[in-house]
């Protein structure tokens, strides 16, 4: 009976030593896959964190980039601004040079017609015989030249006589009665008118008919 009560004593302990055997394995398998567990969820919660990082740059580049292209759509807008601003005040420039050279150039060719009305009055009094003279001839040249500067610079008589008054180049200053021309025809001109440049500079003193 001893002998029997022995053996289930050793067999029992002996299951126990197994048994202890078998939980500390397991407890190793578990405590190795808990590691094993925990070492995957830190690298995907590192993966995670590197996706993350990875985007929050990304987004921070695509603003950069955004803001970027704004100031430089800014600065060419600005240039572009500039660039029509200085051209305006260029043509706005030479605007007004060419209106400062007009109005002088006016003033200068109002103040040489009463020359050349003199020239012309000058060779109206002088008969055959002296206009045939050296010192007519000489005027005469000087007349030429006169007339041919003015020519250069655009100026031109304003026809009259045998045309139809025009009250934008001729001015009216006596009426006649003439059967032989037609209504509102000029008659005589009394005084040369000029244009500079289609410009009326000068009006023709004129004398109209009917």
């Amino acid at each position: 009976m001893l002998e029997e009560e022995k053996k289930v004593e050793e067999q029992v302990t002996t299951d126990d030593a197994a048994a202890e055997v078998v939980a500390e394995e397991n407890v190793e398998e578990i405590e190795q896959e808990s590691a094993e567990t925990t070492t995957e969820d830190a690298e995907v919660t590192e993966d995670k964190g590197d996706k993350k990082a990875k985007k929050e740059k990304k987004n921070k580049k695509n603003e950069v980039e955004e803001k970027l292209k704004a100031e430089i759509e800014e600065l060419k807008d600005k240039d572009l601004r500039r660039m029509a601003e200085f051209e305006n005040y260029r043509k706005r420039t030479e605007k007004e040079k060419q209106s400062m050279f007009e109005t002088g150039a006016k003033s200068v060719i109002e103040k040489l017609l009463p020359i050349v009305d003199n020239f012309e009055r000058g060779f109206q009094g002088l008969s055959e015989e002296e206009l045939a003279s050296g010192f007519a001839q000489g005027m005469q040249m000087t007349y030429k030249q006169l007339m041919g500067e003015l020519e250069k610079l655009e100026v031109k008589p304003i026809e009259a006589v045998g045309q139809e008054f025009n009250p934008d180049l001729h001015n009216a200053v006596m009426h006649i009665e003439d059967e032989s021309l037609g209504e509102n025809v000029i008659a005589q001109e009394l005084q040369k008118g000029y244009t500079y440049r289609d410009q009326v500079i000068r009006y023709s003193m004129v004398q109209v008919a009917n």
